[in-house]
């Protein structure tokens, strides 16, 4: 899969630029806030309908502007084709593949993309959300239905904890047909995130044995803080019972504490718990290897490599880690990379320059 242009209208510090691409390295390079990040966000948006720095839709948009496009021309498969987003401040998105409308959950698995940002290396080390964000958006990019189904649980999720917060101290809720249906919804989630763990867990011990020259395993654990001994929760009927049990904590809390939106992930070196013991080189390394198994998970699931998304995280690097990077992704997957020194790459062969500097793009090494 490679991208071969961008076309940028109104979008961030963009009024109305194209951009033409190789199909290997792309360095993107220029002062801070000269919109090298914003070139990524646009690629990103064109392949899940909505940007990875924000939720507002209209700080997308340059100032004043009513509108903004993304055009985004790739290959997938040899077989050449088109997104195009209109984003705007008032309203829904438009968003067409080769000029058919579509909906946002349709354009998913369009365009496979993974995405590296300087927050990723908090990944072990921050919340919940930001590890079940990750695992959902990497199955959602190989499985449509996955991402069907998140969807409609996380919306029978809100109608239950309104319906807990409209019944606040009364002990008769309607709740028989809701738990039913999450309970259905909750099983396959978390059915279908076992299941592709298994297979990442593979990939990322695997990447991890070579950043560490072997010295180190790296496995991924699954983790539901509503469950005892540390057994997991996976059956339907398992999840309607367990929901129904919890129904005196929920109603006095107002929320639902049985599902697979309070699950986590736990990642471990051996036997040590990576988040409470891991140095923070081990955990720099952990995450890329998590990073590199996310590109060979895709390849595995579509057949072929995703674009990568690389925002300015090779200064967050040291210098072994970089060159691994650097050497597990030339000449195999077409890598975007943001920079403010392009020192790193002056050594790399069919590596394209691009200048980014005031909504303005211009090609070649300086």
């Amino acid at each position: 899969m490679r991208i071969d242009s961008l076309q940028l209208f109104q979008f961030r510090n963009y009024k109305d630029v194209t951009i033409q691409f190789n199909p290997e390295i792309i360095v993107l390079h220029g002062t801070n806030g000269a919109g090298k990040t914003n070139i990524l966000e646009s690629i990103y948006v064109g392949t899940i309908g909505k940007s990875h720095r924000t939720n507002d839709t209209s700080d997308m948009l340059m100032f004043n502007a009513e509108e903004a496009g993304i055009i985004v021309k790739f290959e997938k498969k040899d077989t050449p084709q088109k997104v195009n987003i209109k984003l705007f401040r008032q309203g829904p998105k438009d968003i067409r593949l080769n000029d058919t409308k579509i909906s946002q959950k349709e354009l998913i698995g369009t365009l496979n993309t993974v995405i590296f940002c300087p927050e990723d290396l908090q990944l072990i080390k921050g919340t919940p959300s930001g590890r079940r964000r990750f695992l959902d958006m990497e199955i959602s990019q190989t499985s449509a239905t996955y991402y069907h189904q998140l969807m409609q649980y996380n919306r029978l999720l809100q109608q239950r904890n309104a319906i807990l917060k409209e019944y606040r101290g009364k002990q008769n809720i309607p709740l028989e047909e809701w738990d039913l249906q999450l309970a259905d919804m909750a099983s396959f989630i978390v059915k279908k995130r076992l299941e592709s763990l298994k297979k990442i867990n593979l990939l990322i011990d695997l990447m991890n044995r070579k950043l560490t020259g072997g010295l180190e395993n790296l496995t991924i654990g699954y983790e539901q803080p509503y469950m005892d001994n540390g057994s997991l929760e996976y059956t339907k009927e398992g999840f309607y019972e367990r929901i129904k049990a919890a129904l005196p904590q929920d109603r006095h809390r107002m929320t639902t504490s049985v599902g697979p939106h309070r699950d986590d992930l736990r990642f471990f070196s051996d036997a040590m718990d990576l988040k409470k013991f891991g140095s923070q080189g081990q955990q720099r390394t952990a995450v890329l290897s998590l990073k590199l198994s996310e590109l060979e998970f895709i390849k595995s699931e579509v057949g072929e490599y995703p674009v990568l998304l690389l925002d300015d995280v090779l200064s967050e690097l040291d210098e072994s880690r970089r060159a691994n990077l650097l050497q597990f992704i030339h000449k195999r997957i077409q890598t975007f990379i943001t920079t403010t020194d392009i020192h790193d790459f002056k050594d790399l062969k069919s590596v394209q320059f691009i200048s980014c500097e005031g909504g303005k793009v211009q090609y070649g090494q300086p």
